[in-house]
C-alpha cells in the first residue's frame, strides 16, 4: 500500500515557524484524512511540500519510501501521475484558450507518461464530477467558479491517482452542489481506493468525508482523532476560534 509521508518538516517565515517538526502520512486505500486549522497556519504549504512543489530546508517527504525531491525522469513522471492535487486556486485561468477538454487531455498525457494510461472517455470524466459533455469544448474562462472546481477534480482523477491532496476543493460550489458532489466524491474515492488528505475550513465537508482529522497549529499537528474528539475541548486558542467560527457545524458533535 503506497504511503505519502512527511517526517520532521521545519520551515520558518519571519520570526515564526510554518513547520516545527511536523509529521504526517497518507495511505492509499485508506479512509480520507482531514486537515483543519486557522487561515495562514500552513495547510496549503504542507500540501505543496507533499507534492514536491515546496522544499522545506529540514525534514523529508517520501512516497513509497523514496524521497520526493530526489525523483527524476521516469520516477518523477510516475509520482506526478500517482499523487495528484486540487488547489484552492483551481478557479484561476491563465490561458483564455484553455478548454475543459484540453485540460483533461493534458492530464491523460501525464497519465500515459506515468504508466497509468486508460481508455476512460472525457464524457465519463466530466460525468463523474456532475458535468455534461457540453462543458468539454467551452473555454475554462467562461465556466463558473464551481464548474472550474469540478473540472479540476476531474483533471486530478484522470490519472487514476493513488493519493489525492485536496486544498479547499469545493469552496465555489453552492451548499446543495457541495453536498451532492461531496457524497459522490466519497463514493469515487472509496471505489478506487484513493488515499486522500482534505485541507478545509468547511468543517461539515471534513466531517462528511473524513473519519480521521488532524488539527494543525503552531507548526505542528496538535490533535488527531474524529472531528468530534478534536473540537470537543481544544486547548489551542486558534482551534477554539475555529470551532467558535462554525457554531452550526460544531453543534452537530455535541
Amino acid at each position: 500500500m503506497p504511503t505519502l509521508k512527511a517526517t520532521d518538516l521545519y520551515l520558518t517565515y519571519g520570526d515564526g515557524y510554518i513547520f516545527d517538526g511536523l509529521s504526517i502520512e497518507i495511505d492509499s486505500d485508506a479512509p480520507p484524512v482531514g486537515l483543519i486549522g486557522p487561515s495562514g497556519v500552513g495547510k496549503t504549504t504542507l500540501i505543496g511540500s507533499l507534492t514536491g512543489a515546496v522544499k522545506p530546508p529540514r525534514g523529508t517527504v517520501t512516497f513509497d519510501g523514496r524521497p520526493v525531491q530526489r525523483l527524476r525522469l521516469k520516477s518523477k513522471a510516475e509520482f506526478t501521475a500517482r499523487v495528484r492535487g486540487v488547489s484552492q486556486y483551481s478557479m484561476t485561468v491563465y490561458d483564455p484558450r484553455l478548454t475543459a477538454d484540453k485540460q483533461l487531455k493534458q492530464a491523460m498525457k501525464i497519465a500515459r507518461k506515468g504508466g497509468r494510461s486508460h481508455a476512460t472517455p472525457i464524457a465519463d470524466m466530466l460525468a463523474a464530477v456532475g458535468l455534461d459533455t457540453s462543458h468539454a469544448a467551452r473555454p475554462m474562462i467562461t465556466l463558473s467558479g464551481g464548474e472550474r472546481q469540478r473540472v479540476a477534480l476531474a483533471t486530478a482523477l484522470a490519472t487514476r491517482p493513488e493519493i489525492l491532496l485536496l486544498d479547499e476543493p469545493l469552496t465555489a460550489l453552492d451548499p446543495h452542489g457541495r453536498s451532492a458532489l461531496a457524497q459522490h466524491l466519497g463514493g469515487i474515492i472509496a471505489s478506487l481506493g484513493i488515499g486522500v488528505l482534505l485541507a478545509s475550513h468547511d468543517l461539515d465537508l471534513v466531517r462528511r468525508l473524513c473519519p480521521t482529522v488532524h488539527a494543525m497549529a503552531e507548526g505542528k499537528i496538535v490533535a488527531s482523532g474524529s472531528l468530534e474528539e478534536v473540537l470537543a475541548n481544544p486547548e489551542i486558542e486558534s482551534l477554539k476560534e475555529l470551532a467558535e467560527a462554525a457554531p452550526l457545524a460544531v453543534q452537530r458533535f455535541r
